[in-house]
């Protein structure tokens, strides 16, 4: 059976607070429906702290020297998200935090936010709306702009 999903054959990296987000507003199985595979560290793994659903592949980071590096600038787990990512063929790399952002930019990666795989999802018809996991997410810990929120919904159409 064929689809036409415009992400199919995608292989995306993700940090943890994609997976934790995602865990706590009970869409984490969607990146599994957006995505053909899904791949983390085990640093990340560690920080997500319980089991990771079969389909998200746990690979090491093999230039430990990059990932030491990319660690004096950023987090543990987003170091070793973004030297997975420069090490592997990938569409993109899913991280919210902004100087992990911002470095996986300067390095030539292609990002992705929580908030962006909530719009695909949508586009992609495995959500209908964007604005009820957006409301969700506000009663987490999670931190994000109001103008930001703003324009997720905007280019949701909500």
């Amino acid at each position: 059976m064929s689809s036409n999903k415009t992400t199919d054959n995608i292989v995306v990296i993700t940090d943890a607070s994609c997976l934790i987000i995602l865990e706590k507003i009970a869409l984490l199985p969607v990146l599994h429906q957006l995505f053909s595979v899904v791949l983390t560290t085990p640093e990340i793994a560690a920080e997500y702290g319980s089991k990771l659903p079969e389909w998200i592949i746990i690979i090491s980071v093999k230039d430990k020297s990059l990932q030491q590096e990319l660690a004096s600038m950023v987090d543990r787990g987003e170091a070793s998200a973004i030297a997975l990512a420069h090490e592997i063929e990938h569409k993109y790399l899913i991280t919210d935090d902004l100087e992990a952002r911002k470095l996986s930019v300067k390095l030539g990666l292609s990002i992705i936010g929580t908030l962006g795989v909530l719009l695909r999802a949508k586009q992609e018809g495995y959500i209908s709306a964007v604005k009820p996991f957006v409301e969700l997410m506000k009663q987490t810990d999670f931190r994000v702009s109001e103008d930001l929120y703003r324009t997720v919904l905007r280019k949701a159409g909500e």
